[in-house]
């Protein structure tokens, strides 16, 4: 194997990613080395292209982004024996410490000491990356490729999905990107009654619909409040999963709970905004919010899902070899597409 290898890297502090020939990670003993097969592009990773504020207060540079991924392990640390070479695999990207009290009580989402791959460690965007073996993700044989990069933000949507009890119950999503679409199709996997989900771009509803079976609304062009008396719902939606980040999207989601209704929010506002907390008092709401996956349970459930018939293959609507990445960038700043892949092969 050569010891120099393709990546994409944020070479300077402006807009853009390069293309570089970097040296091919060293894995340590309790390390493992996997060869990329495709990677996803995230909404990280276009803040990381655009370089906002959050990118460059976070990442140093220069940095090799990138962290949805799926690929086989080439290489083992001598202390790795529950692993082979050749093994598929996608990897949780979230590299925890060992001593804080959330990870000695196994709750290693929750380990304070987190870092990413990609945006605080060179990371997957990249043809070789190196990985703790703790954080691999073995795939079996009936998860293509192409669903194995994109597990990290489906994760994402089962963890916010699944922060409440959804059985027979009516679900209201804010945010039609990706993972609220996803987080759609989990909800009506998992036996919720009605899923609503909002947005004001049509080509994301749009796209809501052909990946399941779940009313759409433009909040721009409708009426929330029609759609619920249309569903026959009495006193509002039971769940919210707010997934937009935007503040405006989270108080009409305030409004069309019933009392007693539980919000997971996964969506970040940017900044500090001003939230009415008399109605979430006295409407008893509880609001969860949810950070990354629950390291592994939510990897053993959607996994569990994926080959029990939840199907999300239709999010992904590009595909592009890794040459193309400044297409597939262009496709995610559109608006107009679900996940984006990049072929590495």
């Amino acid at each position: 194997m050569t010891n120099q290898m393709k990546a994409l890297s944020k070479l300077h502090p402006r807009e853009g990613l390069w293309m570089v020939d970097a040296p091919v990670p060293e894995v340590g003993p309790d390390d493992v080395l996997i060869k990329i097969n495709k990677t996803g592009i995230c909404g990280t990773d276009i803040h990381i292209w655009n370089w906002d504020d959050w990118a460059a207060a976070t990442v140093p540079v220069p940095m090799i982004t990138g962290h949805e991924f799926a690929g086989e392990i080439v290489e083992l640390g001598r202390n790795v024996t529950d692993l082979e070479i050749g093994q598929r695999c996608s990897g949780e990207g979230h590299l925890i410490g060992k001593t804080s009290r959330q990870s000695r009580a196994g709750k290693f989402h929750l380990d304070p000491a987190t870092r990413g791959i990609g945006v605080n460690e060179q990371g997957a965007f990249a043809q070789y990356l190196r990985l703790p073996a703790f954080n691999v993700v073995p795939l079996p044989d009936d998860i293509p490729d192409e669903i194995g990069a994109i597990l990290d933000p489906l994760g994402n949507a089962v963890h916010t999905a699944l922060s409440f009890d959804l059985i027979g119950e009516d679900v209201l999503i804010t945010g039609a990107g990706p993972i609220g679409i996803m987080a759609a199709a989990v909800a009506r996997h998992v036996g919720a009654r009605h899923v609503v989900i909002t947005d004001v771009n049509p080509d994301r509803l749009a796209l809501a619909q052909q990946v399941t079976d779940v009313v759409a609304v433009n909040v721009a062009q409708e009426d929330l409040g029609k759609i619920v008396s249309d569903l026959g719902m009495k006193q509002g939606f039971d769940i919210g999963l707010e997934m937009s980040g935007n503040q405006q999207a989270l108080d009409q989601m305030v409004e069309a709970m019933t009392m007693g209704g539980r919000i997971a929010m996964l969506g970040i506002p940017p900044g500090k905004s001003p939230v009415d907390w008399s109605r979430i008092v006295f409407k008893a709401i509880t609001i969860k919010g949810v950070y990354g996956r629950e390291i592994f349970e939510t990897w053993y459930k959607m996994i569990a899902m994926l080959q029990n018939g939840l199907d999300v293959s239709r999010v992904i609507t590009h595909q592009f070899p890794v040459d193309r990445y400044a297409e597939g960038f262009a496709e995610m700043k559109s608006g107009r597409s679900g996940k984006v892949v990049l072929d590495w092969t």
